[in-house]
């Protein structure tokens, strides 16, 4: 098949929607499908473009076996709810003239990514024209999200923006995403039962695994052998909710058995880090190599996991895959009920979002017993392997993309 993809984030971007979108696009080529991307230079958590790309450019590469158009975006380096908009739109007007280009190619189908929306009506125009499948992939409900997150709040605007997307998302001939409760989400906007597809994402269970090796990270970051490391690496922006990890250590300050390390990027991360100030018990560094991540994720004793309330069953946080193949425990913060708890019903522990003395209580709980810290990694592992290895979910992929184009 002929399979053009459109996706804001792409890699070299190590984490979220890039890294899904990269490892997908490039396990379809080797399954011998001609697949072609369009995206934006990389970016993403930094909110800047990585050398040598430029933010102003159009630019064609071949990325391991992969044909990628580069299109031009605007990237604010402290993103607003005005500046995000622009942000989006940005690519998804600079992207049109590629995407028109793509059609003497005659693409069988065209799979949108979402975020960001404001590119699918372009796509589902075009697919209509020429007469080709479309697909549209909800990483992120970035609508309900923006509102609900307080990005944006005008409640006539909301009315409406949220009429359009319900009008146009039951055009596309598939919508997938990656959540049950996010499917659930489809229902409520309409979306046909014959046309959802669950499409959860992946880990590649045999590069992250949990490592008998003590992580060379320990000496890198003097981290004594005795100490609990406590771990957060992904993106720093505002659907996390970072900001009860930093309360956590304010306060464990006088705990030296718990060591917080807070790796990542984001529009947040220098507000967290002026909220954390001289706190000696929080190490902060950069978004770590590909090639080092299993090291990274074993470093840690026990891996963090917030999420706001406002957003927790409006995204599923890429980050979990690689948190529980590496067989350690997870405390996240979210409710009962919603997708993160109950894939961390036997693997984890949930408290309530927000409530800083019961994180606090079972970050203590879990650091002070290696029996618990064990049983809980072990299960998560045994999760990871059975429901979201690469090969399961991307088959699956590919059959449903091939039923789709045979229809």
């Amino acid at each position: 098949m002929r399979i053009l993809v459109n996706s804001l984030n792409y890699h070299p971007e190590l984490t979220g929607v890039g890294k899904y979108s990269g490892e997908m696009a490039e396990w379809l080529s080797k399954k011998g499908h001609d697949v072609r991307i369009i995206a934006a230079p990389p970016y993403y958590p930094g909110w800047s473009v990585d050398k040598p790309y430029c933010a102003y450019q159009y630019r064609k590469e071949i990325l391991n076996g992969v044909s990628v158009w580069r299109c031009p975006l605007y990237v604010p380096s402290k993103p607003t709810g005005l500046k995000r908009i622009i942000h989006l739109a940005s690519f998804s007007i600079s992207s049109i003239p590629v995407v028109l280009l793509q059609m003497f190619w005659r693409p069988d189908v065209i799979i949108t990514i979402e975020p960001p929306l404001s590119s699918a009506p372009v796509i589902w125009l075009v697919s209509r024209i020429f007469k080709f499948k479309c697909w549209l992939h909800i990483q992120d409900f970035e609508i309900d999200a923006a509102f609900d997150l307080g990005i944006l709040s005008s409640k006539r605007v909301r009315n409406l923006v949220l009429s359009v997307e319900r009008w146009l998302i039951r055009k596309f001939d598939v919508v997938s995403t990656i959540s049950n409760q996010m499917i659930d989400r489809l229902d409520q906007k309409g979306v046909l039962k014959s046309k959802q597809v669950f499409f959860p994402n992946w880990v590649d269970v045999d590069n992250i695994y949990p490592s008998e090796n003590v992580s060379s990270y320990r000496k890198e970051l003097g981290i004594k052998s005795t100490q609990i490391v406590a771990l957060y690496s992904g993106n720093m922006g505002q659907k996390q909710g970072l900001e009860i990890i930093v309360e956590a250590a304010q306060t464990l300050q006088e705990n030296s058995n718990i060591v917080f390390v807070m790796c990542g990027g984001g529009a947040s991360l220098s507000r967290l880090q002026g909220i954390a100030g001289v706190l000696s018990n929080i190490i902060w560094i950069p978004l770590q190599p590909i090639e080092r991540l299993n090291d990274l994720l074993n470093l840690a004793d026990i891996h963090l996991l917030p999420q706001r309330q406002d957003a927790e069953d409006l995204v599923m946080p890429s980050k979990l895959t690689g948190m529980l193949a590496s067989g350690k425990p997870i405390l996240a913060t979210v409710n009962k009920g919603t997708q993160i708890a109950v894939v961390l019903e036997d693997s984890g522990i949930i408290v309530p979002p927000g409530n800083v003395s019961k994180f606090v209580l079972e970050l203590i709980r879990l650091s002070s017993s290696k029996v618990l810290r064990s049983e809980l990694g072990e299960k998560a592992r045994n999760y990871a392997v059975k429901n979201l290895s690469t090969t399961a979910i991307l088959s699956g992929f590919n059959d449903a993309l091939c039923g789709l184009c045979k229809k």
